[in-house]
């Protein structure tokens, strides 16, 4: 199962998300991130693909979430979820990414992954959480799942 990261920048009452343009995702709204390297930490890998994706240093992301990702009955990811308030940089557009932000009173759900609704509330209030995704094959639709909060890391 490989390990990666997503790691969302807040700004007050917004939240950037990232047009995806290629890999698993593409053209969906999501968080920027990617996979962990060999050697390297959940939360460097975090820093390190905000950078490459959108051109802006992340300082301090904490760790909200975690959830496994299945696909039919492949466990494909395992996925650390960091919130970002500490930043610097102008986020810019990238052979990966289309950066934009977004009121997260007025979430584009219907352009995200479909289990995004059900943990990305726990994200925007601060709470931790913990889940399990079961996915038909082809990733559109959500077919189990199990989500903890108020978990510790």
């Amino acid at each position: 199962m490989q390990p990666a990261t997503l790691c969302y920048l807040v700004r007050g009452d917004e939240i950037l998300l990232i047009r995806k343009k290629r890999g698993l995702g593409e053209g969906k709204l999501v968080g920027p991130g990617g996979k962990v390297e060999d050697g390297e930490t959940p939360r460097d890998a975090a820093v390190r693909e905000v950078e490459e994706e959108v051109r802006v240093s992340v300082e301090n992301p904490t760790k909200v979430g975690e959830f496994e990702f299945v696909f039919g009955t492949e466990s494909e990811m395992f996925v650390h979820v960091f919130r970002a308030e500490e930043f610097s940089g102008k986020p810019q557009e990238t052979d990966e990414a289309d950066p934009r932000w977004f009121d997260v009173a007025d979430m584009p759900y219907d352009e995200m992954w479909e289990d995004d609704r059900l943990w990305m509330p726990y994200l925007l209030s601060g709470e931790t959480f913990s889940g399990w995704f079961r996915f038909d094959s082809d990733g559109d639709e959500v077919l189990e799942e199990e989500l903890e909060t108020g978990v510790t890391f």
